[in-house]
């Protein structure tokens, strides 16, 4: 369905000597199968969107080839928009039309017929739990409804092939929640390809057959949820010791079986391989040594683990320092005020 080989998109900043280029994407390969759902997993500013729009003819690679549901994306351009539905991060409904007639308008422009669009359009509108929305603006709509409403845009031309950018994004965790169930039924109920771009890791580990994690403009993995995890040494045991002074002991006796040991306040932490294993061992070794404990964790390594052990820094992290605007800007999800992208005239 998707196969992108040496995607690039570069844009530029500033004038004159202070002129420079910016690979928003660099060199990205993308394989999707027919039928996968595909999470593509990355910070603010790390290139999901910019690989995203050129995936979806929306802007015109620097350099590299695709082709997404047979079609080449710079030379049949037209024929893969007519094969794939696109659901933008910002949406695509007008606020002060009726959702029916922007769906239906939305259907006429793929060539259906009016009553056809509006016979599809009826019967997405049931399936995606917007019953008596019809004759709705949806500037009366809740935040849920909108997306969904997105989602039938999207749908409208029956595509086998859906892209997702962000979808969830924005809305509080029960219409998350209800919407993850209208998407897994893309592929459940309308055997659809789905490629969906979040940053929200408990998204792509539960939607997701195969995640494909970007940083800084470079894919960095590609692999099921469960093997990424698999990668990462070990679970995460973190020890709150009861006295503060026996903490360095604590630390002690931890690094006997753990990697990478760290302390702060009375808590101490490390990696440690098949931890329900070595705990009762554990302690053994703290009882024997007079440690008390107020509590012990033992976590599974998460997506966030395996970014960290990928790329050095926590994508939650990472999100917060974008979204705070602190992240630098040279692998930017969207150009900088004034920046030319290469490419993007046709």
């Amino acid at each position: 369905m998707i196969h992108a080989r040496g995607l690039v998109q570069t844009f530029h900043t500033g004038q004159g000597k202070k002129k420079q280029a910016v690979h928003a994407v660099n060199g990205v390969d993308i394989d999707v199968e027919e039928g996968e759902v595909v999470g593509f997993l990355g910070p603010n500013g790390a290139g999901k969107t910019t690989t995203l729009r050129m995936l979806t003819t929306l802007l015109k690679p620097t350099a590299g080839t695709a082709t997404v549901a047979g079609y080449d994306v710079v030379k049949e351009s037209e024929q893969v928009r007519r094969s794939i539905g696109y659901v933008s991060q910002v949406g695509s409904t007008f606020s002060g039309a009726y959702a029916g007639d922007e769906v239906v308008d939305h259907g006429m422009l793929y060539g259906m017929s009016r009553s056809l669009a509006v016979k599809r359009g009826e019967a997405l509108f049931e399936q995606l739990d917007l019953d008596g929305l019809w004759r709705r603006m949806p500037k009366n709509m809740s935040g849920g409804q909108k997306r969904r409403l997105d989602i039938v845009m999207g749908l409208i031309h029956e595509p086998t092939l859906v892209f997702l950018d962000e979808p969830t994004t924005g809305l509080d965790p029960q219409a998350r929640a209800n919407l993850w169930d209208h998407i897994e039924g893309l592929r459940s109920r309308r055997g659809a390809t789905v490629f969906l771009t979040t940053h929200y890791l408990d998204e792509a580990d539960a939607l997701a057959d195969r995640i494909v994690i970007i940083d800084k403009g470079t894919i960095v993995a590609s692999d099921t949820s469960d093997n990424l995890k698999a990668n990462v040494s070990g679970d995460l045991v973190d020890l709150e010791v009861a006295d503060p002074e026996l903490v360095a002991l604590a630390a002690e006796k931890l690094g006997g079986i753990a990697d990478k040991v760290t302390v702060t306040d009375r808590h101490v932490s490390g990696r440690v391989q098949r931890a329900g294993k070595v705990i009762p061992g554990l302690m053994r070794d703290l009882e024997s040594g007079g440690i008390s404990l107020d509590a012990i964790e033992v976590h599974r390594p998460t997506l966030d683990d395996v970014f960290l052990s990928l790329t050095g820094r926590s994508l939650r992290d990472a999100e917060d320092a974008a979204e705070a605007g602190t992240d630098q800007p040279d692998s930017g999800d969207s150009a900088p005020e004034g920046a030319v992208l290469e490419g993007a005239k046709r």
